[in-house]
């Protein structure tokens, strides 16, 4: 097959994450491009929970509803799901709810004519909890299995034994790029969907020579990076919409004590708790205008693995050139999604130095941070000129940091046409790939401030309808464009907690395209 999805469904807590991640590695192996979307609710155990596990011969950032095989793990799977079956979608169903996610994964792995050995390997390497009675269950299912598979559902893509690419969820590669460039500690209190990163972190903090901290709030969170800062280490911070909400007062002393704190924020579903396992793009306007006063801030949206490792990186370099905060927008979608990592598609990213001759925290001199207005010895000063002096040098940092973004690829384009379709974030994949299929220009705003005003201005070149597709109820970047001066002829909007569907996308468009 050179392309097909898999739906994985049951009930929360029965493996199904874990099923998925075993399809995503064993795709790779084969030489496939994969990309996971995990649907899960908020409780621990019980309710209906599935994955969709995409594997293509090109690269994917993006899931299709409308599966090709289903392992069900019980009967609300087939029910809830029947509607998106196609013609010929092969089920596999564990009647009996004897086999469990990963017996099913073995029994898909037989009738994909993938061999034993691999699933082995992948299983041993990559889940050692599974390694004894759970794979000897594996391997008796698998033995047992009588292929009935027509050739035409083979997995045909070729081994890839020598050099697969990592497998990895948004998350992880943040935290690749924050250690990149030279992070030293990692505070969080645990939010979906940021969690992850404070995970992979615990995991690295005697190899990576790490600091982890878990504060007992979200408040303490934000003053404790900004106290590593001003000891001179380098660090990030993880949050959702809900503690960034309580983390804005420090994120104001950050831009007024010049302390820089990165801050790896990750949208979610509605206000308050909302729904906190699923997905949005609901916070672009809170976290551009977060804080009382006037102060320069970087904020930034990946759209992928590589983009995650990268600008995450990115955020961490500029932030301590500029002193500032720097603010790094992903979702559920991106930082639970799982993809392939293409090394070699991220740009080279090293650490910055931050010695320009200016004396900094940890740096060895006696350095005064100060919440008030202060001249440039720290010391708090009312009197008029200084205090314009001091907020001149807070707000222009933002057209110095446009001036240095110059030579990044702020905002990215793939193809060519009179109708653009508008995106950022989460919802790059689903935008480039849709876009390419229906003969539209794409266009993804990555940096969104300092607002890339040039680079979208080029982008926008020969372009006579503007669609902006988002996860939120309001078209914020729709919103966010006109403030620019760059008005968009359509919105198409999703808000349900859930991402764009390749096929849902596509019918959406097609209302809307002049």
């Amino acid at each position: 097959m050179k392309e097909f999805t898999v739906l994985i469904g049951g009930p929360n807590g029965y493996g199904i994450n874990e099923a998925c991640m075993i399809l995503c590695r064993l795709f790779t192996r084969l030489g496939y491009h994969i990309y996971g979307y995990n649907d899960f609710p908020s409780v621990i155990r019980g309710q209906h929970q599935f994955a969709l596990v995409r594997a293509a011969e090109k690269k994917i950032a993006a899931h299709k509803r409308k599966p090709d095989i289903v392992l069900a793990l019980d009967q609300e799977t087939l029910d809830l799901h029947r509607t998106d079956f196609l013609p010929d979608t092969l089920i596999l169903y564990d009647s009996d709810k004897a086999m469990g996610a990963t017996g099913l994964v073995a029994v898909l792995a037989k009738q994909l004519g993938i061999g034993w050995p691999m699933v082995e390997e992948v299983v041993r390497k990559h889940h050692p909890g599974k390694v004894g009675a759970e794979l000897e269950l594996m391997r008796r299912l698998y033995d047992q299995t009588q292929r009935s598979f027509p050739p035409d559902r083979t997995a045909a893509g070729e081994a890839n034994h020598g050099n697969p690419q990592p497998v990895l969820n948004g998350c992880q590669a943040i935290g690749f790029g924050l250690l990149q460039t030279g992070l030293k500690a990692y505070t969080a209190y645990p939010m979906t969907p940021t969690s992850p990163i404070l995970e992979f972190f615990a995991g690295l903090e005697r190899e990576a020579g790490l600091q982890v901290v878990l504060p007992e709030s979200e408040i303490a969170v934000i003053m404790t990076a900004l106290g590593y800062a001003y000891m001179g280490v380098k660090n990030a911070i993880g949050t959702s919409g809900g503690g960034f909400s309580l983390m804005v007062e420090g994120l104001g002393l950050s831009g007024m004590s010049e302390l820089p704190v990165v801050t790896i924020m990750g949208q979610r579903a509605g206000p308050s708790t909302g729904m906190p396992t699923y997905t949005g793009q609901t916070d672009l306007m809170f976290v551009l205008h977060a804080g009382h006063g006037e102060f320069s801030r970087f904020v930034v949206a990946p759209g992928d693995a590589e983009e995650a490792y990268y600008w995450a990186g990115v955020g961490m370099n500029k932030a301590w050139k500029f002193r500032m905060p720097a603010i790094v927008l992903i979702d559920k979608t991106l930082g639970l999604g799982i993809f392939n990592f293409d090394r070699q598609a991220a740009p080279m990213l090293e650490e910055e130095s931050v010695m320009d001759g200016r004396e900094i925290p940890g740096n060895g001199g006696v350095i005064k941070a100060n919440s008030y207005i202060h001249d440039k010895m720290g010391y708090a000063r009312e009197n008029p000129e200084i205090a314009k002096a001091s907020s001149d040098n807070l707000v222009n940092k933002e057209k110095l940091l446009a001036e240095d973004l110059e030579t990044y690829e702020q905002v990215k384009v793939y193809g060519d046409g009179n109708t653009a379709l508008l995106c950022w974030g989460s919802n790059k994949g689903v935008c480039v790939e849709t876009a390419t299929k229906l003969g539209l220009k794409a266009i993804q705003i990555v940096v969104l401030s300092p607002f890339p005003r040039k680079a979208v201005a080029r982008a926008l070149e020969g372009v006579e309808q503007v669609i902006s597709m988002e996860c939120n109820a309001k078209g914020q970047m729709a919103k966010l464009m006109a403030q620019n001066g760059f008005p968009v002829d359509a919105k198409v909007l999703k808000y349900d907690g859930r991402p764009f569907a390749l096929e849902d996308l596509e019918a959406e468009l097609k209302k809307v395209i002049k």
